[in-house]
């Protein structure tokens, strides 16, 4: 078997967080299980809306095989209701490169947390699994989001066509700036402008690529490994290429599946950056804390995601 087909998905409705850029201080009003302010769980919404999704997944053909998720909590809490439902019989791939998109700072992103302790809220989080790449704590610019986003899934794809009894489909679960450029990268196609709405991140809507060029045997190639502190490594996937032969998108965040619909859809509104802040953000930001929901209206930056508008993430 050979891996034909990528599901994508984002995590559901979470709680909130507030960052103070002039300090590099994240606040929560509702822990993480985590203990790390800016891994927030879901709200009680989200958890309903991961119960949806789950029976959608579970009725897809072809099959899943394989989850590979970000391994902050509340991805990895949106496809645990599926996990369960499979009764163990899968496990969870966390990998950094399908991590969250932060800005440019000159304080340290808060990172995932580790391996033992996310095995200790998930059983399924696989700790044999080595993550393609890990994002710097320093924040990333647009086109390093988009290149290690495409180096990420391009070593996902070439590791499972070298595997014995490769999987048919995999699901990919993410945050709504690391899908759109993962949809990007599969098929190839950037926008002149980053912040063209062209793949829909709902929360927990599913989008399906087919794969245009399935690779024979002996066709498989190898590819870079990447090192701490090295650059990301280049993958050529621009100009309508894609990586590991072009994947062509024949569902675009379908949210069929879920009772309210589509929500939450999210666009990049330039690049995002806390390396300047003015009085005034400083202020806005700090009365912008919204407890146990997202905000939809605060000052760009002044949240650490982007479940909101543009300008807020995760």
């Amino acid at each position: 078997m050979v891996l034909t087909t990528i599901y994508l998905t984002r995590h559901g409705f979470r709680v909130n967080w507030t960052l103070n850029p002039d300090t590099g201080k994240y606040h929560t009003n509702v822990q993480s299980p985590t203990k790390i302010s800016s891994d927030p769980p879901l709200a009680a919404y989200g958890v309903e809306q991961a119960e949806q999704l789950a029976e959608a997944l579970l009725n897809l053909h072809p099959k899943i095989d394989r989850f590979y998720s970000s391994p902050f909590y509340r991805c990895l809490q949106t496809i645990h209701p599926t996990i369960k439902k499979l009764q163990g019989s899968v496990e969870i791939r966390g990998d950094n490169g399908l991590g969250e998109w932060y800005g440019t700072a000159r304080f340290d992103h808060p990172s995932p947390a580790s391996p033992p302790l996310l095995q200790s809220l998930f059983p399924s989080y696989s700790l044999k699994y080595k993550p393609s790449i890990i994002p710097s704590v320093s924040g990333e610019t647009l086109q390093e989001l988009h290149d290690r986003c495409a180096y990420a899934m391009t070593h996902i794809i070439t590791n499972l066509d070298q595997e014995e009894g490769a999987p048919e489909a995999i699901l990919i679960c993410t945050h709504a700036a690391s899908l759109i450029a993962i949809g990007r990268a599969l098929t190839g196609r950037m926008p002149e402008s980053a912040d063209d709405q062209d793949f829909n991140p709902y929360t927990c809507g599913l989008s399906k690529f087919t794969r245009k060029d399935i690779p024979g045997k002996g066709d498989h190639t190898g590819i870079e490994e990447w090192k701490r502190g090295a650059g990301i490594p280049r993958v050529d996937w621009r100009a309508g290429k894609g990586i590991a032969g072009g994947w062509d998108c024949v569902l675009n965040g379908d949210c069929s599946h879920l009772k309210a619909g589509a929500e939450r859809n999210w666009h990049f509104s330039g690049d995002e950056s806390f390396t300047t802040t003015s009085e005034s953000d400083s202020a806005a930001i700090e009365s912008a804390a919204v407890s146990g929901a997202e905000s939809s209206s605060h000052p760009k930056g002044a949240l650490g995601g982007n479940d909101t508008g543009a300008g807020s993430k995760l």
